[in-house]
């Protein structure tokens, strides 16, 4: 078992607070597995309001899976759990973050690493000025521009980059 965090780097422009919106939120990543090596090549996901049961175990998980290469079974929770310290785990990127690696969130791997993650659609972020709401915010292709009609500006996200870091401690 290994804490994983994500970290993301990106440029905000006229806007704060870029996070993922709400439970429902989809997490897409690849995995490796840690016994035989074999790499996923599908993109799986997981999500705060989803939990499945772990084989051979009281427990439950995000994310239960078992490598297709060498079946061991494998399992993904967001860390750290309970889910009532959601501020804990999944952290908000502000315009002082810009352009600087800040961890997101961080999850809790069992029998394999997590090699890769894609952002997707499920993003929040406000007008730094304004505090105009930006609830549809499409991270998928790396950018995401838009206009805030409050302070006559454009928005816009870019340079998105994303890294795994393993984490210390308990």
């Amino acid at each position: 078992m290994h804490k994983t965090a994500l970290q993301m780097k990106a440029i905000l422009e006229n806007v704060t607070n870029l996070r993922p919106n709400g439970d429902d939120f989809r997490w897409y990543l690849k995995f490796k597995c840690n016994n035989c090596g074999e790499e996923s090549d599908k993109w799986m996901y997981l999500s705060l309001e989803e939990t499945f049961p772990m084989k051979g175990s009281k427990g439950e998980a995000h994310l239960v899976t078992k490598c297709k290469m060498c079946s061991r079974d494998c399992s993904v929770d967001v860390f750290p759990k309970p889910l009532d310290i959601l501020s804990d785990m999944i952290s908000k990127y502000t315009n002082e973050d810009s352009n600087t690696f800040k961890t997101i969130a961080a999850f809790d791997c069992r029998g394999l690493s997590i090699i890769d993650y894609s952002p997707r659609i499920g993003f929040v972020c406000e007008g730094t000025d304004s505090g105009t709401a930006f609830d549809d915010v499409n991270l998928e292709d790396n950018d995401w521009v838009d206009y805030d009609e409050k302070s006559n500006a454009s928005v816009r996200v870019y340079d998105l980059q994303f890294k795994f870091i393993t984490m210390k401690g308990k």
